[in-house]
């Protein structure tokens, strides 16, 4: 048994998902947000024995299978953001999953890695341009 609060838990939880998504996380309210911060990152996503990158393509995959390109889109972007995973890696993995979980549902997962990574691009170039 650990002497852990629950607030060092959910300081614990809050911390694994700014570093799963690239993004500061703050509390937020109610039981879901409780559990998703307190079990789902604070536990499993902390868990050893798995790097996030091992993760990032576990929950690729089943999001894929699971046709949740909206969802997949934003694991997309942390992957890239993380460095986890290259643009290059992304679509060999879309075109991996073709064959397992249906060509349709690849192909879609590639499309949202080609979505992703041109809007990184943008977003790196406007950042990267001076503005008048």
């Amino acid at each position: 048994m650990t002497d852990e609060t629950a607030a060092q838990r959910r300081a614990r939880g809050l911390a694994k998902m700014s570093e799963v998504y690239g993004w500061e996380f703050s509390d937020g309210p109610g039981e879901h947000f409780a559990v998703t911060a307190d079990h789902l990152f604070a536990d499993i996503w902390s868990r050893p024995g798995l790097s996030l990158r091992d993760r990032r393509l576990l929950l690729l995959g089943a999001l894929t299978a699971q046709g949740l390109f909206d969802i997949a889109e934003i694991q997309i972007g942390a992957a890239l953001g993380n460095e986890e995973l290259t643009e290059e890696q992304l679509h060999e993995i879309a075109l991996f999953l073709c064959h397992y979980v249906g060509w349709p549902a690849g192909t879609t997962l590639d499309g949202v890695v080609g979505k992703v990574a041109s809007q990184r691009r943008k977003a790196t170039r406007a950042a990267a341009s001076p503005t008048e």
